[in-house]
């Protein structure tokens, strides 16, 4: 009971953190700058030929100087080939080089050696890219002394629980991630809306390090650019450059991306994030724990409502913020997914501490 509370209550004081440096981090509006910035937008792709011609098409329409930016999709060994014409933009298709654990990581490495902008830009096949978000990435940078810049993403939805229950996690994440850069604290990030300068990653010596994990392209660049240069990486907060991707179709895929995603959490070289994994995950496995203590009558009714209501009470004000930002729709199956959550995320964590997981009809260990 002592240490039930005791979680619950760190806990809340994390998650009412996370809220305090959410709202320091303002919401950036582009300006009347003239393009400067040139951009190559890397893509690695694996089976993705229904997805590509969608991405494409919403890169095509970019509001943007065809002359300043390229894309390079990098074919990471598809098993039908994609073809590309009939763009105003420059294409490429490049096949991925492997050399390591990590085919992401690989075709991000073999991309590098063929671009000749200052600025990358990545994304994912399954993504489609707003009008301006070229034009806000630029404007942010003429205006910010910056080499890295984090931005955001949310999920094209269907009306099931399987797809809310899928927004409301990436929401989560994405309010913790702005939160812990309000905070001064930045350790997460996502590859599907994430630049830096083709100098920077050299200066890094790209996924030196890293390279032996399957996942976390976006997080090990992250935390090895804050560790070297923070001052100069930075969390664009802004509506005009808000990525969309799909979610999952079924709930074992989710928990297998899910698990990729959990898996690199123990080799974070930031304290913080893995303080704040560490946290998140007792507070979860505490609801899971008091639910069986309160089935088996060892834990009274009303204090686990009480621990549960606590929990979601301070999650709703991270959610509510940030669904605002990232959507302007109304949260659904809030309740229904609160409750799903704790045991979904525990199992997660917990498998991904030994079990195997599926990527791309590949298996990868931990």
């Amino acid at each position: 009971m002592v240490v039930l509370s005791l979680i619950a209550v760190v806990y809340c004081i994390t998650i009412a953190m996370l809220v305090y440096g959410f709202k320091r981090i303002k919401n950036y509006q582009k300006s009347t700058l003239e393009p400067q910035a040139n951009f190559t937008i890397i893509v690695p792709f694996r089976n993705e030929k229904e997805n590509l011609p969608i991405l494409l098409e919403s890169l095509s329409k970019l509001n943007y100087p065809a002359d300043l930016f390229e894309v390079i999709l990098v074919d990471d060994a598809s098993n039908e080939k994609f073809q590309v014409s009939g763009f105003r933009f420059q294409v490429s298709i490049i096949e991925n080089i492997r050399v390591s654990n990590s085919p992401k990581k690989d075709a991000i490495t073999t991309a590098m050696k063929h671009v000749k902008t200052d600025w990358v830009i990545t994304t994912d096949a399954d993504c489609i890219v707003p009008q301006n978000w070229l034009l806000t990435f630029d404007n942010y940078i003429q205006e910010h002394h910056v080499s890295m810049l984090a931005g955001a993403v949310t999920y094209q939805c269907k009306n099931s629980l399987l797809h809310h229950f899928q927004q409301l996690d990436l929401t989560s994440l994405q309010g913790a991630t702005i939160g812990s850069f309000g905070l001064n604290k930045g350790f997460m990030c996502n590859g599907a809306n994430f630049a830096y300068r083709k100098s920077l990653f050299e200066a890094l010596n790209g996924f030196e390090g890293n390279d032996k994990i399957a996942s976390g392209d976006d997080v090990f660049l992250l935390q090895k650019a804050i560790e070297k240069f923070p001052e100069e990486v930075h969390y664009l907060k802004a509506p005009e450059a808000i990525v969309t991707t799909k979610p999952t179709e079924d709930w074992r895929s989710l928990f297998y991306q899910r698990v990729r995603w959990a898996a690199k959490t123990s080799s974070y070289k930031s304290v913080f994030g893995k303080s704040l994994g560490l946290i998140v995950f007792f507070g979860n496995l505490s609801i899971v724990i008091g639910f069986f203590l309160m089935a088996f009558h060892v834990l009274q009714y009303p204090i686990f409502v009480l621990f549960f209501f606590s929990k979601f009470l301070i999650d709703f004000v991270l959610l509510f913020k940030t669904n605002r930002f990232l959507t302007k729709t109304k949260i659904k199956s809030l309740l229904l997914s609160s409750l799903i959550y704790p045991f979904f995320s525990s199992a997660v964590a917990l498998y991904s501490l030994f079990g195997s997981y599926e990527w791309k009809d590949r298996s990868f260990k931990k």
